[in-house]
């Protein structure tokens, strides 16, 4: 393979190659091909690469790009529409309303380039989507330049993309075929919840999925209410009932899981799932909080998301790393739960483990994809600094993010969008609030 115009070497003050290992001084990246082709004192890399660009990152940590394991951003646009409110209120009354009047492949892929960008300067380079509209979101990424899971949503009643469960399985069935053999893109299923979705389609779903290897999103356990309702209906709670259909697996990426019995546990530590923690979004939903102490003392892989910003209200992954470990230690009332190294572990390495992605991305090491990103560190909010990984988890803050790349691939430089446009992404988003704004104004009249 011919080089490409992005081999480089790139120098940093700390190399955090992965999140549970202590940082390397002075190291530097050799990046060829996309690839990581070396990791070694910067002394020696220009001695040893001398044909190759280098780029000094004198006061920054450079470390693997952050994997956002749990996203809506078709929904970027509802940012700010419905505040604190509690789940079902806010989905039947406001956000399912708005999706049914609002969402179309243009305001999919408008949303979604316009969430990617946030997503990009606060240094996320994969994200993990459920939403509708599959190919404009694709559309999106291909353009942004990030690498991209996206979910073949399922439901039971009709929305914006289609009407029923045969149209919805044959809608993502089409993308998968589109989409299978993309580098950066990656079909999955996402039922939406035990509550939208039936026997008889989680047991389609599972089917297709191991045919095709298909990795599975679902919504599950995110509140008391969802496991009272199956109890209702099903005289058994979520997990019980999906164990009995034989869906629960290693190929099922569980999201939110916060409430949680031992019975849940114990099928949990049978079928090893992995989950999703989404701190921000079920504390402003007031949905509960996921046992994450506990999931790990099962030898779970638990990753990270921020869910949409209709619920968070940002796709900032910094600061979901904040929360989640303040949460984790006040729900158990113990400093020591979720240390600042294992809580980047949740943001990287953890992330790529629940996508099946740890052989790709996640860490820095020789022959991965040569996605990461650099944070500048020698700023007043994360000064002095004693132990790099916790500035990071504790203090550092998103605008302190100045370069990304993807596959080698530089996706922002200096602070600045190398592959979006700022000022035509804010004019977009600003004409779909005013079209959104008078529509419910002239409703409300």
């Amino acid at each position: 393979m011919p080089a490409i115009d992005h081999d480089q070497i790139l120098h940093a003050r700390w190399l955090i190659a992965e999140a549970t290992t202590a940082p390397l001084e002075n190291h530097a990246l050799v990046v060829k091909n996309g690839l990581i082709a070396a990791i070694l004192p910067s002394a020696d890399a220009n001695t040893q690469y001398p044909d190759l660009p280098a780029t000094s990152l004198s006061s920054h940590a450079l470390l693997p790009g952050l994997i956002n394991t749990h996203t809506h951003i078709g929904m970027s646009y509802f940012r700010g529409l419905a505040d604190d409110l509690a789940l079902m209120e806010w989905l039947n009354q406001h956000i399912w309303p708005a999706e049914k009047k609002w969402v179309s492949h243009e305001f999919v892929r408008d949303a979604s380039l316009f969430a990617m960008a946030e997503m990009i300067r606060a240094g996320t380079t994969t994200f993990n989507d459920m939403y509708f509209f599959l190919q404009a979101t694709a559309e999106a990424a291909e353009i942004s330049g990030m690498r991209a899971h996206i979910g073949m949503t399922i439901m039971e009643f009709p929305t914006a993309w289609a009407q029923n469960a045969d149209e919805y399985f044959a809608r993502g069935m089409e993308f998968f075929e589109q989409y299978k053999h993309h580098p950066r893109i990656t079909p999955t299923f996402a039922p939406h919840a035990p509550y939208t979705v039936s026997d008889d389609s989680f047991i389609k779903i599972k089917e297709i999925a191991d045919k095709h290897d298909i990795k599975i999103n679902l919504h599950l356990h995110e509140t008391q209410d969802e496991v009272d309702q199956s109890l209702k209906q099903f005289n058994k709670r979520p997990i019980r009932r999906l164990h009995d259909l034989g869906f629960i697996s290693d190929r099922l990426i569980a999201i939110h899981m916060t409430a949680l019995d031992a019975e849940d546990f114990a099928i949990l530590a049978e079928t090893r799932p992995a989950i999703v923690h989404c701190p921000e979004s079920n504390m402003k939903l007031a949905s509960g909080a996921c046992p994450v102490e506990q999931l790990h003392s099962l030898g779970l892989t638990v990753a990270l998301g921020t869910d949409s910003v209709a619920s968070n209200n940002n796709l900032d992954m910094l600061s979901e790393m904040r929360a989640a470990t303040l949460l984790a230690k006040l729900s158990s009332r113990n400093p020591q739960v979720l240390p600042a190294a294992a809580t980047l572990q949740l943001a990287t390495l953890n992330g790529a483990k629940a996508l099946g992605m740890d052989k790709i991305i996640g860490s820095l090491a020789v022959g991965k994809a040569a996605d990461c990103i650099a944070i500048n560190l020698d700023a007043i909010e994360t000064l002095p600094l004693y132990h790099p990984v916790s500035q990071l988890v504790y203090a550092a803050g998103r605008d302190q993010i100045t370069d990304v790349w993807v596959a080698g691939k530089q996706l922002l430089k200096h602070g600045k969008l190398t592959t979006l446009d700022e000022i035509e992404l804010k004019e977009r988003a600003r004409y779909w609030q005013q079209k959104i704004m008078v529509k419910s104004h002239s409703t409300v009249a």
